[in-house]
């Protein structure tokens, strides 16, 4: 029997059992690992950024023949090709499309003509004002000690402000590890909790066994917030490249990225006139100089090398400061049922254990 209060709007809304989502990870969030949340009953997000349509395509195939459980997509707002993505995932049955960055309205109210929900990741309350009156579903709600790109106000001052903003479901990220964190987070009046660390480090994920044996040996401290990976503000691991990075000059920097930008487009089918798209997007989006621009074309291609290729001397390594309490590697499955025995035990020590419904 699982309490009432673990029920919530966000289960109802994508078709789960509990409101645990498992973010959208580049390199982490493939096939596997998303069958896998979705058949716990968590809600599972395949990553597709860094996937091309031909293998987002095939992504999406591989999850179904693993799950009939819903399941969502993350894509990138300013990929070229959004809207024939947007296309391929309602004729392909998924529900959800998940966008890393606020999606315009048009792509949202697209979305929502093919009948999918759509989930925005932001970092700020105007943010979440703003999709919200376009015509969300749902936010993702990022603090700053949250991993990758992340800002800088912390989710215990963040997720009750956006709250307070928008009628939407809001799903908590940064910080989140087991059913303690769950509890608190619904006290804040979210709906759910987002989780891309924990999810990384669980037998399911596909990174590479030294690299998780890298993610459980460090602390809360072993963390930074940088610009240098891609231009925009990301947290990673200090280890790998990362040091590197932050002692390299400027040209150095550049001539690497130049070389990486070539591996990419290799590595993800991406034509020059894609890439050069995209890099006018992050200029016009996060107002980037050229110089950004150029280093961003390092990131898929260090985050490839450590993740997947296990090359942690060479790679960067995104994660939220919750690293330093995770400890163990448990299947999805196990990590899911821990959670919600965790929080139905700190629900039951509140005085709300006579409060239970049968789980669907």
């Amino acid at each position: 029997m699982t309490p009432a209060a673990l029920h919530t709007r966000a289960c109802d809304l994508f078709g789960v059992r509990y409101p645990i989502v498992q973010t959208g990870m580049g390199y982490v969030s493939d096939a596997g690992l998303t069958a896998a949340t979705a058949r716990a009953g968590g809600l599972g997000i395949l990553s597709a950024a860094l996937l091309s349509y031909a293998g987002l395509a095939t992504a999406i195939e591989a999850v179904q023949a693993r799950t009939d459980a819903p399941f969502g997509v993350n894509i990138r707002a300013d990929q070229p090709d959004v809207e024939r993505r947007i296309d391929l995932l309602a004729s392909t049955g998924v529900t959800v499309a998940s966008f890393a960055l606020a999606p315009r309205q048009e792509l949202i109210a697209r979305c929502k003509d093919a009948g999918l929900v759509v989930v925005a990741s932001i970092g700020a309350r105007r943010h979440a004002e703003k999709v919200a009156a376009w015509g969300a579903d749902a936010v993702i709600v990022q603090g700053g000690e949250g991993g990758g790109h992340t800002g800088g106000v912390p989710t215990s001052l963040l997720l009750p402000q956006v709250v307070d903003a928008v009628d939407i479901p809001v799903i908590g990220a940064g910080g989140f590890f087991d059913g303690r964190g769950l509890v608190a987070a619904l006290a804040y009046g979210a709906a759910g909790i987002a989780m891309g660390t924990r999810f990384l480090l669980t037998t399911d994920s596909p990174v590479a066994p030294a690299v998780k044996d890298v993610y459980l040996s460090k602390t809360v401290d072993d963390t930074v917030l940088t610009r240098e990976v891609d231009g925009v503000p990301q947290r990673v691991l200090r280890a790998g490249t990362v040091d590197a990075l932050l002692r390299t000059s400027g040209p150095t920097r550049l001539l690497r990225a130049a070389r990486n930008a070539v591996a990419f487009r290799r590595i993800a089918g991406t034509s020059w006139p894609a890439m050069v798209r995209e890099g006018l997007a992050l200029r016009r989006t996060h107002g980037l100089s050229w110089s950004q621009v150029a280093m961003a074309a390092n990131a898929p291609v260090l985050y490839r090398a450590a993740l997947l290729e296990g090359r942690v001397d060479v790679g960067v390594m995104a994660t939220g400061q919750v690293v330093g309490l995770i400890d163990d590697l448990p299947s999805c499955a196990e990590l899911i049922d821990r959670i919600v025995a965790e929080a139905t035990a700190v629900l039951r020590g509140l005085g709300c254990e006579g409060k239970v419904r049968a789980d669907a």
